[in-house]
């Protein structure tokens, strides 16, 4: 695999990472520069680890991860986009908001826009990067791409958010962002792998 191929893989993990990112930035609505960090931390550690948790259970238990991954995904972006298209619709004093400082919100959203990316890990084993020092550039590379990518969505939502969000409800079309994605992943591994 080429450079340039791996760079690309990278990009198109990262686009999970890019829409929840701009979703949590039109929430936050100003630069936070801690949960800015940490949720870019996150989207990039897990983006890196679950190649590598794909990689390393390619020979033990990858089948028992195929059948349920995408299934996973699904539910736990269905459930925060659910809650907060049923929050967008509650009178302002009345709101729940989906907070992006909360770790555990943070926490679950990585974990979902990164499950896809187990099969990647599982195509670089079955491409022949058989030893840990082969997977190490292009789990480098996944992990600093969405780093970067979702710092990018969080300040593009902080800094456009405001403009739009008195038009919108940024609660709702994030809803609908994070349900469309767990949809996509749902369907991708259901129908074209």
């Amino acid at each position: 695999m080429t450079n340039l191929e791996i760079w690309l893989i990278a990009l198109s993990l990262a686009m999970d990472c890019f829409a929840v990112s701009i979703t949590s930035g039109v929430i936050l609505k100003r630069i936070k520069w801690k949960p800015i960090l940490t949720m870019a931390f996150f989207f990039g550690l897990f983006q890196g680890l679950m190649p590598l948790l794909g990689w390393v259970g390619i020979n033990s238990f990858s089948h028992l991860l195929r059948t349920v991954d995408h299934w996973i995904a699904f539910f736990i972006l269905l459930f925060i986009g659910i809650e907060m298209i049923i929050e967008s619709f509650k009178k302002e004093d009345k709101r729940k908001r989906i907070n992006p400082c909360s770790f555990k919100i943070v926490f679950f959203m990585a974990i979902a826009t990164s499950i896809d990316a187990l099969a990647i890990g599982i195509s670089l084993a079955c491409m022949g990067y058989q030893h840990f020092s082969t997977i190490l550039y292009p789990i480098s590379v996944i992990a600093f791409v969405s780093f970067a990518v979702s710092i990018i969505g969080l300040l593009g939502g902080i800094y456009f958010g405001e403009k739009i969000s008195k038009k919108i409800r940024p609660e709702f079309w994030g809803g609908i962002i994070l349900v469309l994605i767990g949809t996509k992943i749902l369907i991708e591994h259901l129908f074209f792998n």
